[in-house]
């Protein structure tokens, strides 16, 4: 058996041993196709070449795997290389194959500096999967090692560590119902000066403040670019501010819980994504005004808005131990699968 970087000509074995891995229903990944392929693992972000291996018995493959190193991609963090997938042949098990791959990864990532080796969705390449008992319904990214999938106990005995533990959570949107609590919960927030719906961008509100407490520059990014969007998209905006005149992402409905002239609760872009997944960043509530309900009314309003907006289901993913668990449980999402976000010292 010889480990090896993947050469162009492999592709058709790499495409049989991954398909094999999906049919015998050990996985959650999609089907791949040579389309796929290249678009995730030769287009995308932090794609080098290098990062491709291959177990390779005479010209047959075995196996293949593939990693994301130190530097990169934009947002990488020093020190730390991803592992994005390790499939091996199900007629080739136990010859070592993945014990072989990995090793040979953990080392070509060690020689580029890396620290440390993880599977979480800090990766840049997002892999596709499927949920489990959907018509097909999928989610673009997994959080870590599937606690369901065959490979799970060969992470555990190769030295990975489990980190954090998150519960991904579904709902077919054809199936939701507006509580009947939400509209008086919404009345009690405006009686204590707390507006909950869409938000306009053109109130200018200082989201700034929610976003220090709660320790989220993600959030602040999004909700920066969200108004922007907003406000450079209204009828009276400068049209040359965008290279085409048009806004790239187009504004997108922003759910928010605004008191004061600040935002202190949001979720949202409501966005469908093709699949007709309702795709959205994250909820937040400022924490000066948690334990009033905002969330839980600003969640069930982002299912309405999923809903009007024609998507078909929609997911999430969140830690075992939140009790935001309650607010989606509540709304009709239910847990579908476990992952863990794993590592291991290089």
């Amino acid at each position: 058996m010889q480990i090896r970087t993947m050469r162009a000509d492999d592709l058709p074995q790499v495409i049989r041993v991954w398909n094999a891995c999906v049919d015998a229903g050990e996985v959650l990944y999609y089907p791949l196709t040579e389309a796929y392929f290249r678009r995730k693992f030769v287009e995308g972000e932090g794609c080098e070449p290098e990062n491709c291996l291959v177990a390779a018995d005479g010209e047959r493959v075995t196996g293949f795997i593939h990693g994301v190193a130190p530097g990169a991609f934009r947002l990488a963090r020093p020190g730390q290389a991803y592992l994005t997938c390790l499939l091996v042949d199900p007629a080739r098990r136990g010859e070592g194959a993945g014990r072989a791959l990995l090793r040979a990864l953990e080392a070509a990532m060690k020689a580029r500096g890396a620290a440390a080796l993880s599977v979480s969705s800090l990766n840049p390449v997002n892999l596709d999967w499927r949920i489990p008992g959907t018509p097909g319904h999928d989610h673009n990214n997994m959080p870590g090692v599937d606690n369901g999938c065959a490979g799970f106990g060969f992470f555990e005995h190769s030295g990975f560590q489990r980190r954090h533990d998150e519960v991904s959570m579904y709902i077919d949107l054809a199936e939701y119902r507006m509580p009947e609590k939400i509209t008086a919960l919404r009345a009690r927030l405006a009686g204590e000066g707390i507006y909950t719906g869409p938000y306009d961008a053109a109130l200018r509100c200082d989201f700034d403040g929610m976003c220090d407490r709660v320790g989220s520059d993600y959030w602040r990014d999004v909700l920066r670019t969200e108004t922007e969007a907003h406000l450079l998209n209204a009828p009276n905006a400068d049209a040359r501010m965008w290279p085409d005149g048009v806004c790239p992402a187009g504004p997108r409905t922003i759910l928010a819980a605004v008191a004061e002239g600040r935002i202190v609760g949001f979720t949202g872009p409501v966005d469908k994504q093709k699949s007709g997944r309702g795709w959205f960043t994250g909820i937040c509530t400022d924490p000066l005004y948690e334990r009033r309900g905002i969330a839980t009314v600003l969640f069930n309003l982002l299912m309405q808005a999923f809903v009007e907006e024609g998507a078909a289901f929609s997911t999430l993913f969140t830690g075992v131990e939140n009790h935001a668990q309650k607010i989606y449980l509540n709304a009709g999402m239910r847990p579908v699968r476990r992952f863990s976000i794993m590592s291991i010292d290089l």
